[in-house]
């Protein structure tokens, strides 16, 4: 992705009315300027998981980058009569200017993790809500599956396939989602010209329904593709598909895929008609709905890759990762520091400024230290805590984004990011059964300062 000087299209109506509607009031009774923190978490790890992984970080970034209210979007609002003429001429000029720290793209996060903090005056963070958590909601739900179906299928490859099981757009997030989090290359073109991912795909069933004979459909894929080609075997009758494989690309095929029946037992059945006819070296890819459970149970299969769609572009049955984007401080009239929190039975958020650690044993995550300040002092605390990483850093400075997380290099970063902190875990949260989160969440009230 680049940033030239065209105009691209405009992020800033991908918002909820009342966003809008707060700034026109705000700008009206006079606390538009006012300082504030808000704070992008999740109170819980939705589906029982043991563990979370950020994701859409990047994107959220390039797509700050055009939230600007050009003369479509303002004629839109003035038409609509969502806000009045001095909130427009506000909008006009928006630009956000404040900062933004958080979570690097493919760490970890737990309850209570401060993911994202977004400081500014409250007119120019609060319209950044929907933006963020639609952003992140999404992209940290696919890479929370696909980190799952990572740890259940080891060293096997992964690759992502579920473009037609999500909206077009959506579609190329998840297939970036699974990038970051295991994944070893996708079906989908635009997320390989746009994110920098491996593409992979060969022929679906219809090319062999195409032609006359399984053998001609065979025949006509290897002179196109060479014959380290995949072939599917399994349009007709999956014994024969492979003894026809065989015959046609010889002992040297590349592998053969399977897509229905009892994937256990036709994959041990494949290996062995494989074996048998000297094909020893062809690999067996199964694609047929997987999710990391049914990974999990062809652990012990002769299985050597895995194409999974659905599941992994749906969240797995979890498809939000369940994130809110909380006001957690601000100045009142006099200048002064204010923590603020929401007390709804069961949707509580936690008030003040925050600095985020992973406390470490011998290498292995033990908690979430979340250090809390009230009174705004100085939350660089790691020097408190020698056994702990710091988890935030800056993404956005005084209104700009830090180009190193953003496109092709950004994802391959977050990518090894994942991998090196995916190492951290304790045992207990690579099981894919229901828990509690696989460390706790500890809160601390910052020191004072001296």
């Amino acid at each position: 992705m680049t940033h030239g000087d065209a105009p691209r299209e405009s992020t800033a109506l991908l918002t909820d009315r009342y966003e809008l509607t707060m700034v026109d009031a705000a700008l009206r009774d006079g606390t538009a300027q006012r300082r504030c923190v808000f704070e992008l978490f999740g109170r819980r790890l939705p589906g029982g998981r043991r563990f979370g992984v950020v994701a859409g970080t990047g994107r959220l970034l390039s797509l700050l980058r055009d939230f600007r209210f050009r003369e479509a979007e303002l004629r839109y609002l003035r038409d609509e009569r969502v806000v009045d003429a001095a909130t427009l001429d506000f909008l006009e000029n928006y630009r956000f200017t404040g900062s933004i720290t958080g979570y690097r793209e493919g760490e970890l996060y737990f309850p209570g993790s401060p993911i994202l903090t977004i400081e500014g005056t409250f007119a120019e963070a609060v319209v950044l809500e929907t933006l963020a958590l639609s952003v992140l909601n999404h992209d940290s739900a696919v890479a929370t599956a696909a980190a799952r179906m990572s740890v259940a299928a080891g060293d096997r490859p992964l690759a992502e396939m579920g473009s037609r099981r999500a909206a077009e757009r959506s579609a190329v997030a998840a297939s970036r989602a699974a990038y970051i989090a295991g994944f070893r290359a996708t079906s989908n073109l635009e997320a390989g010209r746009v994110w920098g991912i491996p593409t992979m795909g060969t022929a679906a069933h219809s090319w062999t329904l195409l032609h006359d004979s399984e053998e001609d459909a065979f025949r006509a894929q290897i002179q196109a593709l060479g014959v380290d080609t995949t072939l599917l075997v399994d349009t007709y009758d999956i014994r024969t598909g492979v003894e026809t494989a065989i015959r046609v690309a010889g002992t040297g095929l590349g592998g053969v895929r399977i897509d229905s029946g009892d994937l256990p037992t036709v994959a041990a059945q494949v290996r062995a008609q494989l074996d048998e006819l000297g094909a020893t070296g062809t690999r067996i890819t199964v694609t047929s709905d997987l999710d990391e459970y049914a990974i999990a149970a062809l652990a012990a299969s002769p299985v050597d890759a895995y194409g999974v769609g659905t599941s992994v572009v749906t969240g797995s049955g979890t498809p939000t990762a369940g994130m809110v984007y909380k006001l957690v401080a601000r100045q009142d009239a006099d200048g002064g520091w204010v923590a603020v929190a929401k007390a709804s039975t069961d949707k509580g958020s936690k008030g003040g400024r925050k600095a985020a650690f992973r406390t470490l044993d011998d290498g292995t995550a033990t908690s979430e230290l979340i250090v809390v300040s009230d009174g705004f002092e100085a939350l660089d605390t790691v020097a408190a805590h020698p056994g702990a990483r710091a988890l935030q850093v800056p993404l956005v400075v005084d209104g700009e984004p830090d180009a190193a997380y953003e496109g092709p290099a950004g994802v391959h970063e977050a990518r090894a990011h994942h991998a090196r902190v995916r190492e951290e875990l304790p045992v207990r949260a690579l099981a894919l059964s229901r828990s509690d989160p696989a460390i706790p969440t500890v809160y601390t009230d910052a020191p004072p300062v001296p």
